[in-house]
């Protein structure tokens, strides 16, 4: 729940930025690129700022992890687990156009990347998708008694 509060605080100043218009602050070498990453084409989808997805990405897992953490059920940490699992993707297919097609490179971008992927770990340790062996002593066989 904590690590999409982060992402929703990053996604909504992306957002900010992007109907305000003003320049994003980035300063951290190397990942500098942030306002020609944000004034690509490859910001926007039918005219929405990325970003815009981000809120409601995050959202959406900040919910589902309060529910989690209220309802202990099954279904809602498989939901968790998959949104998770489609963010990971969608980071994975955003930061590869970033080193491919733009050449430069977002601190928030990566950022929103990193957290999307411990979502992703941390929601498939509460439960595993796969149910591990237990090693459970094994009883040695017993004889029927002989008459």
């Amino acid at each position: 729940m904590i690590l999409a509060f982060f992402g929703v605080a990053d996604s909504v100043y992306l957002t900010q930025h992007a109907i305000d218009g003003t320049p994003l602050i980035c300063n951290v070498q190397n990942l500098s690129g942030c306002n020609i990453v944000a004034a690509s084409s490859y910001s926007r989808v039918f005219g929405v700022p990325l970003a815009e997805f981000g809120v409601l990405f995050y959202g959406i897992l900040f919910v589902l992890a309060a529910l989690e953490l209220v309802l202990f059920d099954r279904f809602l940490r498989r939901i968790l687990q998959g949104v998770s699992l489609v963010g990971v993707l969608a980071s994975l297919y955003f930061t590869s156009i970033q080193i491919f097609l733009i050449g430069a490179f977002c601190i928030y971008c990566t950022f929103s990347a990193a957290i999307t992927l411990l979502i992703f770990i941390f929601a498939s340790r509460i439960e595993p998708l796969r149910k591990e062996k237990q090693n459970l002593p094994v009883q040695p066989l017993q004889m029927p008694p002989t008459a």
